[in-house]
């Protein structure tokens, strides 16, 4: 699964990693968590644009927003049948990007946490869905989940689970409205490759999503903790 993540670069790097016209004004976050708002990327026309959604998607017929927090992530291999991601499957998908995320292993003494980044530490994409869901009130909420897979090898011994990660190469694809072809777009939500990936221990303060910073992200034996 993905329960918390970060992303801490300047606009200017999503600006050239994600083709967009305009820098986005960014602040960089090292313990972004559900509920909260997250930076996405989709498509609109021939365009990218960033724009900001609650982590939790809110299908468009719920009643009410209060499954936000459990869909938080959405399985490759369900996506395109499940009643609360199926709909924008097929023509809301979204690049989430980050620079790193969070893991947790369970150990005797409590659950560790690793944080996982690319090895050359480039900002990347997680794979994304998007909603747009009015309230009652008549006001609207933009919401997303992040699509997730198997793990790769280095992931494995913390979790079944992991973010489904774009290839740059496939971004395009990824965000194109007009496909809806559930096969090809499966294909791209494959594991990322483990050698391309470094995961390491870190330091507890990233259990309260109050804890903020880049110490979060030191790796245990520099973190003191």
């Amino acid at each position: 699964m993905c329960g918390r993540f970060t992303l801490a670069v300047p606009g200017e790097q999503l600006t050239l990693r994600f083709n967009l016209e305009e820098v986005p004004v960014l602040e960089r976050r090292y313990n972004i968590a559900p509920t909260q708002a997250v930076v996405m990327i989709r498509q609109d026309d021939e365009r990218r644009i960033v724009e900001m959604a609650r982590w939790g998607l809110i299908p468009s017929w719920s009643k009410d927003a209060s499954a936000r927090a459990r869909m938080i992530n959405a399985r490759a291999e369900t996506v395109a049948e499940k009643p609360a991601f199926r709909a924008a499957f097929r023509q809301r998908r979204c690049l989430i990007p980050a620079d790193g995320f969070y893991e947790w292993q369970g150990r005797a003494g409590g659950k560790q946490p690793y944080y996982a980044r690319l090895a050359t530490g480039e900002v990347f994409a997680m794979a994304g869905l998007w909603e747009r869901w009015q309230a009652p009130d008549g006001m609207w909420m933009q919401s997303c989940t992040i699509v997730t897979t198997t793990a790769n090898a280095i992931l494995q011994p913390l979790h079944e689970r992991m973010p489904a990660i774009l290839a740059p190469e496939h971004y395009s694809l990824w965000l194109e409205p007009t496909i809806r072809d559930p096969g090809a777009l499966q294909e791209l939500l494959g594991p990322y490759p483990a050698a391309r990936m470094r995961v390491y221990p870190v330091g507890k303060a990233v259990n309260s999503v109050r804890n903020e910073g880049p110490g979060l992200i030191e790796p245990l034996e520099q973190a003191g903790t």
